[in-house]
């Protein structure tokens, strides 16, 4: 191996053209690598095998300083970037096992604190053999990825990924050296807690580069001239990408034991918070502000389970977190925050209601307070939209009420939605009087009118034919008296729909109690006396009509 990486390399150095040399050059040190590593592997425990291959691959980054030739210095950093990649592969099964393992425990909730963090990570699987130096190997490719990129147009790129590199270097190492379970919960909220500093500490170095670069323009290469967005952007996402990943991971360690839940769940939602409340203006207080409601929502949820309470009693503590939100959301300047946080308060009312469902009187008394906080919500000029959202919580609190008490009327169900939808069509009517009277008034008379007949007519008896046929009448009469085509139209329509359900049954028995040549000479006549005054019917027709179109 070594002879042949001579050859490959000697090759490289007599090769003509770059397009040759390159690759033999890269070639000459993966050989080098190989051959190296054989010799290591003989010397080395096996789980030193792959740190030694590596940092025989990032010796090779020592010709930087050398006077080879360009071809072959670009192809021996080629061969080190691929040990390095293989060196990274091999660690990852290590790595998912610690970031994923966690997600085990959601089937054994609060079964018992570990024995240690090797042992919280190790749900699914076993621990990988040989995988005790992967730490190593991690963090060595940070090390290298940070100093060999300390300027040039890659340098951003470069920081990224030794922040996310170290980053998982503080994840594998607690399940690494078997640290106490409770010396890791404190390991990893310390690893959350750094990543959002350095996401705010990114942003604010962004921030004054942005203000050097205008101040100096003529100072700046071209190559450096990056949109002050992109500069700011992949550091900080980075970081605060890396910094909620880390809360996720440690919110699953903590689902072991009950205490460990309920203090790092407290202590995320500590964290965010201060962080939304600090850098409000900045992006990383706008990001910020959904994790810490969620972890509020989560830790809510766990206060609940943990005091015994049933899931609709749950589920008013989690309103906690909606109402919240919207009394914080109006005192905020930054857009972007806002709306992160009314969503996320919206998310956790959606959850709320979803813990009650189970129970219809607590049901409806939560819609009814999500109903009470998106009417507060709608009392500001920019979120008028909520009105809508509050009275749609406040009619489906109204008819979980009414099915919780057995009622079965329809318009029991039906009233609550017409009255205020009669309501806002008069209120839209004085505000603007071209508006039809369709828009502003059918979908309300529709709502309550249409089920009412329904049960009418599969209704034997009761009250209800006559008490829908007198509010048909006046619907009607209001029609016509104020000239509205939709309470005229429909009301005329219930009205005679309910006429002919009532007088069905004696015109049924009238028709049998004639002859059987009655009723085809009664059609007859009928049919001679339309003929008669068919002009006077046509205008009749056409005065009806002219009528109808000058209503709105």
């Amino acid at each position: 191996l070594a002879l042949a990486a001579a050859i490959a390399l000697g090759a490289a150095h007599r090769a003509p053209a770059a397009w040759a040399a390159v690759p033999l050059a890269a070639a000459g040190g993966l050989i080098a690598v190989a051959a190296a590593g054989g010799v290591l592997r003989q010397i080395l425990p096996g789980a030193w095998t792959v740190p030694a291959c590596l940092a025989c691959g990032i010796a090779l980054l020592t010709v930087r300083g050398t006077r080879l030739p360009p071809t072959l210095r670009r192809g021996l950093w080629w061969s080190s970037a691929a040990v390095q990649a293989l060196a990274l592969s091999w660690t990852l099964p290590v790595v998912a096992l610690v970031l994923l393992g966690p997600a085990g425990r959601t089937a054994h909730v609060w079964s018992g604190a570990p024995s240690d963090a090797r042992d919280a990570v190790t749900v699914p699987a076993s621990w990988p053999p040989g995988a005790d130096t992967a730490a190593l190997v991690l963090a060595a490719v940070a090390v290298v990825l940070a100093l060999a990129f300390r300027s040039g147009p890659h340098r951003l790129r470069a920081r990224s990924g030794a922040s996310a590199l170290a980053w998982v270097t503080a994840l594998v190492l607690p399940a690494t050296l078997h640290l106490p379970y409770g010396a890791a919960l404190l390991w990893h909220g310390a690893a959350t807690v750094a990543a959002l500093t350095a996401a705010a500490h990114a942003h604010t170095r962004a921030t004054e580069g942005r203000s050097s670069t205008a101040d100096r323009p003529d100072r700046i290469s071209a190559t450096d001239r990056i949109s002050a967005a992109d500069r700011l952007s992949l550091p900080t996402a980075t970081a605060l990408g890396l910094a909620f990943l880390g809360s996720l991971h440690l919110a699953a360690l903590s689902l072991a034991a009950e205490a460990a839940t309920l203090a790092v769940l407290a202590g995320l939602t500590a964290l965010f918070t201060t962080a939304a409340a600090r850098q409000g203006h900045k992006p990383v207080g706008a990001v910020s502000a959904a994790p810490a409601l969620a972890y509020a929502t989560a830790l809510a949820c766990a206060t609940g389970a943990s005091l015994g309470l049933p899931p609709h009693h749950t589920a008013l503590l989690v309103l906690l977190v909606p109402a919240t939100a919207a009394l914080l959301a109006p005192r905020l300047d930054d857009a972007a925050l806002k709306v992160s946080v009314e969503v996320t308060g919206a998310v956790a009312g959606l959850l709320a209601i979803s813990l009650a469902a189970a129970e219809p009187p607590a049901l409806a008394l939560v819609l009814a307070l999500c109903g009470v906080i998106a009417a507060g919500t709608a009392v500001r000029q920019d979120r008028g939209w909520a009105g809508y959202a509050a009275t749609t919580l406040f009619v489906l609190a109204t008819w979980v009420r009414l099915a919780a008490w057995e009622v079965g009327s329809p318009e029991a169900y039906t009233l609550p939605v017409t009255v205020p939808a009669l309501i806002a069509g008069y209120v839209r009517r004085n505000r603007d009087a071209q508006v039809p009277s369709w828009p502003a008034y059918g979908p309300g008379l529709v709502v309550t009118l249409v089920p009412s007949l329904l049960a009418v007519w599969g209704d034997p008896g009761g009250p209800r034919p006559l008490l829908l046929g007198a509010a048909s009448l006046a619907v009607t009469l209001l029609g016509v008296r104020h000239r509205l085509r939709a309470p005229l139209l429909l009301g005329g329509a219930a009205l005679v729909l309910t006429a002919l359900h009532e007088l069905a049954p004696y015109a049924a028995q009238a028709m049998g109690s004639l002859p059987r040549w009655a009723p085809p000479a009664l059609a007859g006549l009928l049919l001679l006396a339309l003929g008669a005054t068919y002009e006077q019917r046509l205008q009749d027709a056409r005065r009806a009509r002219e009528s109808l179109n000058k209503m709105r």
